[in-house]
């Protein structure tokens, strides 16, 4: 147990972290600092780097876009790239979204939930003005609270629900000190009726809900008619099971999730509560069901996502972050709506492409060559030397750490007896 750590000073937090892990001097002197990141988190010890790529081909809503993705994970971009291209050839993805967030307050030991439900409906126009006058500046740029629900949770339990327009923000704070002031009115005015327990944000955004489209003829995901409709048959069943079976849910998820989180975090957005927001949402009937749907339609494959992306284009880690700037120039997105339409297109372009290599070929041989060029790497061998050791590693009986020293260990022999001549 270590007492005040995040009062001490940074040599003091390294001389600590020296004597209680297994870090030497050497490499806590290799730790840099970013004063601007050291701000953003509390403890702070270095940066965590992760690569990022970009993802091609891209057309969304009729307007051409490279999209910054950030991932450690191979084939991910690729495989986005993939997807978005053959989309790209029938016409692009057609995205619509909206970009309301919900706060809630949630109160118990109701007597009458049916009669107090009414009454609160009642001083709906109430609870909007409180929830705006506790943040007037979100008002004063075109946002604020814009209607509220109440939900009977049984168990003597309600749920007012107030939907929020947070702008081009996250909007979590916003929304926080909204419910904390209607919360405590709610309180106030229904004493002795209810008791007033929580007072947050949900990041179930079911009200942010971005919709994307696409249209594919067939023949753009094989030129051989009949193996194009048996491709497109397999893909539509496969995301048939995917509607039937949780277990496969959770996979074709978290497919479409790879994309989504890539750039989520190349923008500076809290993929963390889309991730939750998701699942949730793709457990909303009762049974968890995957997030996007294909079928076969007249000779063309036509796919829809529906997934909740509340995201921003300001505010948070998003101004103060130097490289999701340059990102956001990259994508030359003007608004919040705008960028949810295209993480949205990324997430059904990396759907499609997995299901096209899951209904195809099998989704391992397209993760090969990278999972190759990973296991050389970890086993020793430079970024310089792996393009001419790929060929002899995929040769070897089995492709493992034994195999890819066995082939650094030939490669360096054979370049080193040449030197030799």
């Amino acid at each position: 147990m270590v007492d005040g750590y995040h009062k001490m000073s940074r040599s003091a937090q390294l001389e600590w972290l020296r004597d209680h892990t297994q870090l030497t001097t050497d490499e806590l002197d290799q730790f840099g600092v970013d004063y601007i990141h050291q701000q953003m988190i509390e403890n702070y010890l270095t940066d965590f780097s992760l690569p990022e790529g970009i993802a091609v081909n891209f057309k969304v809503n009729q307007k051409e876009y490279a999209v910054p993705m950030v991932t450690e994970e191979p084939s991910v971009i690729a495989a986005a790239s993939n997807g978005a291209k053959i989309v790209n050839l029938a016409g692009g993805f057609q995205s619509e979204s909206q970009l309301l967030k919900m706060g809630q307050v949630l109160v118990s030991e109701i007597v009458d939930p049916e009669q107090l439900t009414a009454e609160l409906n009642q001083v709906a126009d109430q609870i909007l003005e409180i929830a705006n006058n506790a943040h007037p500046s979100i008002v004063k740029r075109g946002g604020g609270a814009r209607s509220i629900r109440v939900r009977n949770l049984g168990h003597q339990c309600l749920s007012i629900d107030v939907f929020v327009d947070t702008q081009e923000a996250m909007g979590a704070n916003i929304i926080n000190t909204m419910m904390e002031s209607v919360g405590n009115w709610i309180q106030e005015q229904f004493s002795g009726r209810l008791e007033v327990d929580l007072k947050i944000l949900s990041n179930l955004a079911d009200c942010a809900l971005t919709t994307v489209k696409c249209d594919i003829p067939i023949q753009l995901i094989n030129s051989d008619l009949e193996r194009a409709r048996d491709l497109a048959k397999r893909i539509a069943k496969a995301s048939y099971f995917a509607q039937i079976d949780s277990y496969r849910a959770a996979t074709h998820n978290k497919g479409i999730l790879n994309g989504i989180d890539a750039v989520a975090i190349a923008t500076g957005n809290d993929w963390r509560a889309i991730q939750s927001g998701a699942h949730a949402f793709a457990a909303q009937s009762g049974m968890y069901k995957g997030l996007s749907t294909w079928k076969v339609v007249d000779d063309k494959l036509c796919g829809v996502l529906k997934i909740p992306l509340p995201v921003a284009s300001v505010g948070g880690s998003i101004t103060i972050n130097k490289q999701v700037q340059q990102n956001f120039k990259i994508l030359k997105v003007n608004t919040a709506k705008e960028l949810a339409e295209v993480i949205g297109s990324v997430g059904l372009a990396q759907n499609l492409a997995a299901l096209k290599a899951l209904a195809g070929e099998g989704i391992q041989q397209g993760h090969m060559k990278l999972q190759a060029k990973s296991l050389l790497i970890a086993n020793g061998a430079m970024p310089e030397e792996v393009d001419s050791m790929l060929s002899l590693l995929f040769n070897q009986p089995k492709m493992n750490a034994q195999a890819a020293q066995k082939v650094i260990e030939e490669v360096r022999n054979k370049r080193n007896d040449g030197n030799k001549n």
